[in-house]
């Protein structure tokens, strides 16, 4: 796993074996953030990571130079493992949440500009998921919302579904946060 972009970019991380993640692959989370190259000012947003995992999304995010990367899970290790490399790395825009993404969700310190969620790909409810978001004021007016998933997920009935990107077997669905009419 690699930073990209920003400060820290093509500095590896190497995660602990055995931690309960499926981190987004270097290939796709690279065509990703050349689509957001085009949509954000990353020095101007507030982001979200919920499902955090390793933490790969989050420190892109704050090599960056997002103001604030706030990265959300329940696990632990996972963040151990994610305070651990933003000490190493002297990251300061960015704070580990040790809690449950859906109940977080709920309790929102404030609004995003971004969110990202990566839950597991077979999570009950997954489908419900940008519903719960929008429906809980967690994304600031005009803020984007990206969901990875399977192929076996589909958002694009959403109302506030905007575009699917497929990069192997990883999918990002994006959602934008616009006044309704």
């Amino acid at each position: 796993m690699r930073i990209i972009g920003g400060k820290h970019h093509r500095r590896i991380i190497h995660p602990p074996a055995g931690l309960p993640v499926r981190p987004t692959t270097d290939k796709a989370k690279e065509a990703l953030f050349n689509v957001l190259n085009h949509l954000v000012d990353f020095e101007e947003i507030r982001v979200l990571d919920l499902f955090a995992g390793t933490g790969n999304i989050s420190f892109e995010f704050a090599s960056r130079g997002a103001t604030e990367v706030i990265a959300v899970d329940n696990n632990q290790r996972c963040c151990n493992f994610i305070n651990k490399v933003k000490e190493n790395l002297g990251i300061d825009n960015l704070l580990c949440h040790r809690a449950d993404a859906m109940r977080f969700i709920y309790n929102s310190p404030g609004f995003f500009d971004l969110v990202f969620a990566d839950p597991p790909y077979q999570m009950e409810g997954i489908a419900d998921l940008p519903g719960k978001i929008f429906s809980n004021s967690v994304l600031a007016n005009e803020g984007i919302l990206i969901v990875e998933h399977s192929g076996d997920v589909s958002f694009e009935k959403h109302p506030k579904f905007k575009q699917k990107r497929n990069y192997s077997k990883v999918h990002f669905s994006f959602f934008e946060n616009t006044p309704s009419e």
